[in-house]
C-alpha cells in the first residue's frame, strides 16, 4: 500500500527520480524504493472476497464456504501485528458465542490473509 510518493527535479544525467514510500499489505513492514520517472514499475493485483466461517481448528486454522458452496480449508487466523492477533482472538470468542461470521480475506502474489470479520445479516 503506497503511502507516499515523490518526484525529484532532473539530475546532472537528465532523469527525475520518484520515491515511493509504502507498508507491506500482509506484514505491516515499511518498504522504499527509488525509480526513475520514465520507467514503468510492477504492480500487484490485489482482491478482496468474503466467505461464511465454518470452522476454526485447535491448530489455528479456519474452514470457509464460499458463495458457489465449496470449502476452503487452506487459511490460518491473522497474527503477526497487534491488529490482527486481536482480530483472531474476536473470531474465536465470536465463533464460540455461535455468531455467524463473514471473513473478508485479501489475496496477492500467492498470499491470502483474513482481515477483517464481520456478522452476517
Amino acid at each position: 500500500k503506497v503511502l507516499e510518493m515523490t518526484t525529484s527535479k532532473t539530475g546532472k544525467h537528465g532523469h527525475a527520480k520518484c520515491h515511493f514510500t509504502a507498508v507491506d499489505i500482509f506484514t505491516g513492514k515499511k518498504c522504499e524504493m527509488l525509480e526513475s520517472s520514465t520507467h514503468n514499475c510492477d504492480v500487484p493485483n490485489v482482491n478482496r472476497a468474503e466467505y461464511t466461517l465454518l470452522d476454526i481448528s485447535d491448530d489455528g486454522f479456519v474452514s470457509l464456504m464460499e458463495d458457489s458452496g465449496d470449502t476452503k480449508d487452506d487459511l490460518s487466523l491473522p497474527s503477526g501485528t497487534e491488529d490482527l492477533d486481536a482480530l483472531a482472538v474476536t473470531l474465536k470468542e465470536d465463533f464460540e458465542e455461535g455468531k455467524d461470521l463473514i471473513i473478508t480475506v485479501l489475496s496477492a502474489m500467492n498470499h491470502e490473509m483474513i482481515i477483517a470479520s464481520r456478522e452476517a445479516k
